[in-house]
């Protein structure tokens, strides 16, 4: 599991971020109107353990004849600079942040995602270690202590309760369980009607739920709990193949999905 982001390692990042603007500065003082080529289909938008699939399929070169990479490349340098001074001053942003920084450039939040997922490319780094995170969706009950960020959550006192699940998983400590398995739903709606049926009451064990697809601090969460309480997971997803394929972006990531 990642943990916070060192120094070292945003220094390298930042060094990364003067690198590619500095090239960007000598294609244009030669006259160039190629300002940078960019892997298609390849996204490194996940937590920095898992592995790297080599998914590229040639390069996409942005150039200044274009008006849409005219805009393209202007909405990148607009979030590379926000990134730059979140790393500088160590704090973190969620995409939906960056987004209400410009609105009136951005237009739509999938331009800001294109961009930062283009920058995790050209930087070959994860979202995490941009310092930018995603707002989580993700739910947990049961028989589990945790802290974050100095705050403790004691979920066996109510282990049907559902708690919002961190979206800063690296700062997730002290972690604690007599619980005997982790049971992933696909399902916000099964995840209720477990709450309702007391079902962690009666059996000692975790619940998460990702509500559809899980988004990365969700799957963050449910490797740091495997890894550090040793527990089994069991996963529990529609018959069909969009449960299948939720099933297989929890075990092997988003990354799977690109595959097919």
């Amino acid at each position: 599991m990642a943990g916070k982001l060192g120094s070292s390692e945003r220094i390298d990042i930042m060094r990364k971020i003067r690198e590619l603007t500095r090239s960007m500065i000598v294609e244009l003082s030669n006259g160039s109107s190629k300002m940078i080529a960019i892997d298609r289909f390849k996204n490194y938008c996940t937590n920095s353990t898992e592995n790297w699939f080599n998914l590229s399929e040639g390069k996409e070169i942005l150039t200044l004849q274009k008006e849409s990479h005219v805009r393209r490349l202007d909405v990148l340098l607009r979030v590379l600079l926000i990134i730059q001074q979140l790393l500088r001053e160590n704090r973190h942003s969620s995409k939906r942040d960056i987004y209400y920084m410009h609105p009136s450039v951005f237009t739509d939040q999938s331009v800001v995602d294109r961009a930062i997922n283009d920058i995790c490319i050209l930087l070959q780094c994860s979202r995490h270690n941009l310092n930018v995170v995603s707002v989580g969706n993700g739910l947990v009950m049961g028989w589990l202590r945790f802290a974050e960020a100095g705050r403790r959550f004691d979920c066996i006192k109510k282990p049907n309760n559902a708690h919002s699940i961190p979206v800063q998983v690296e700062e997730v400590t002290d972690i604690a369980s007599p619980a005997n398995y982790i049971l992933v739903v696909e399902k916000e709606s099964v995840f209720q009607r477990l709450a309702n049926d007391h079902f962690c009451g009666r059996n000692r064990c975790i619940v998460i739920s990702g509500r559809g697809y899980p988004d990365v601090p969700t799957r963050r969460f449910l490797r740091l709990l495997v890894d550090v309480l040793a527990l089994p997971a069991f996963c529990l997803v529609d018959c069909d193949p969009y449960g299948f394929d939720i099933l297989t972006t929890y075990r092997f990531g988003s990354m799977v999905r690109l595959l097919n």
